[in-house]
């Protein structure tokens, strides 16, 4: 298998540039990997699909803005995009412009050092006063995806975030989750289904296209996760008791996947920090997950293939060729799919 195979025809009025008008009422393909059926439904009627004794796990990062315009004292404009919180790394922002260890740049009255550039287009920044993360909450812009081609208006202040998050450090959302409000949480709840949080903060490195043919060749991207104890402990529990870990969005699927070694080894007994690289394409055995909700992903994404891994090639790409059909909204503010 080559990563050309996970290449499609992806028309642009495919890609939904805009959240729906009211969150939650998305469409939603349910995917049976047992009898490879694909059925039509809405992502308001989630919580028909799980089952009293499963356990919904989620994504409690919250997206940061990301994006801020400096100044030199030239006057020259540098424009910043900070990056994804990290366990040994604080502090890093993309920049475009030219900077030097040691210059100075200012943005909305506070100045910043560049303390060390780590690596070409990266800076380690330090603020002379306050927080660096502060100032860009205050004063930056949300950095929603590339592909929306066009720059963050003030719904997707509210709209590229979860009703749930919690823990800033994202420079993208855990989309998947997008579309759950607080109604559709409640009626899962009531349904007898668990829910649990991990915390992995996602990275730019969510978008790139893998460039390489080959799987061996490409270097995943590392995203800083964390899942708590309690979680842990829940997630034990439900393997236990027979029910289904269902996680919402390929983020909660690599902080989980990542961790399997240790969450099994001691039992689901402790929590487990890290930094996930893993790399999920199909060959790979799951060892935590028994359900995916996720949305419809760009063509030779490590996302769409990690979906892949999950559902089958076969069965996925029918159920995209089927949404495409059927006039379903892809990416980021799109439309998702359940598969049990």
């Amino acid at each position: 298998m080559k990563v050309s195979d996970f290449d499609y025809s992806l028309p642009e009025e495919r890609i939904a540039c805009y959240p729906p008008a009211e969150r939650g009422s998305t469409r939603l393909i349910v995917l049976n990997r047992a009898t490879g059926s694909i059925t039509h439904s809405a992502y308001a009627s989630l919580h028909e699909e799980l089952r009293p004794g499963d356990l919904l796990v989620l994504n409690n990062s919250r997206v940061i803005r990301a994006r801020l315009i400096a100044h030199k004292p030239t006057g020259a404009r540098i424009e910043l995009m900070l990056l994804e919180k990290h366990e040994e790394a604080q502090n890093l922002a993309l920049y475009r412009g030219r900077l030097r260890i040691g210059d100075r740049l200012l943005a909305h009255g506070v100045e910043l050092s560049v303390e060390a550039l780590p690596s070409d287009g990266i800076a380690r920044l330090s603020c002379a006063t306050g927080n660096l993360t502060d100032l860009f909450d205050a004063h930056g812009s949300v950095p929603i995806p590339p592909y929306l081609k066009r720059d963050a208006e003030e719904v997707d202040r509210e709209r590229y975030q979860t009703v749930f998050a919690e823990l800033p450090g994202s420079v993208a959302a855990p989309t998947a989750s997008l579309n759950l409000t607080d109604d559709l949480l409640d009626k899962i709840n009531a349904k007898g289904v668990g829910i649990a949080h991990v915390t992995l903060h996602v990275g730019l490195g969510t978008f790139l296209p893998i460039r390489s043919e080959s799987f061996e060749e490409h270097v995943m991207h590392r995203e800083f996760y964390n899942i708590p104890e309690p979680t842990a402990r829940k997630i034990g529990e439900t393997k236990a008791s027979g029910g289904r870990v269902v996680a919402v969005g390929t983020t909660v699927t690599r902080a989980l996947e990542h961790a399997a070694p240790k969450l099994i080894g001691s039992g689901f007994a402790q929590g487990v920090s890290g930094e996930a690289d893993i790399f999920i394409y199909p060959g790979y055995e799951f060892r935590i997950i028994d359900a995916l909700i996720t949305n419809f992903h760009a063509p030779r994404s490590t996302v769409l293939m990690l979906t892949a891994a999950f559902a089958g090639k076969e069965l996925l790409m029918r159920a995209y060729h089927e949404a495409l059909d059927n006039g379903y909204r892809f990416l980021s503010y799109g439309d998702s799919m359940f598969i049990s």
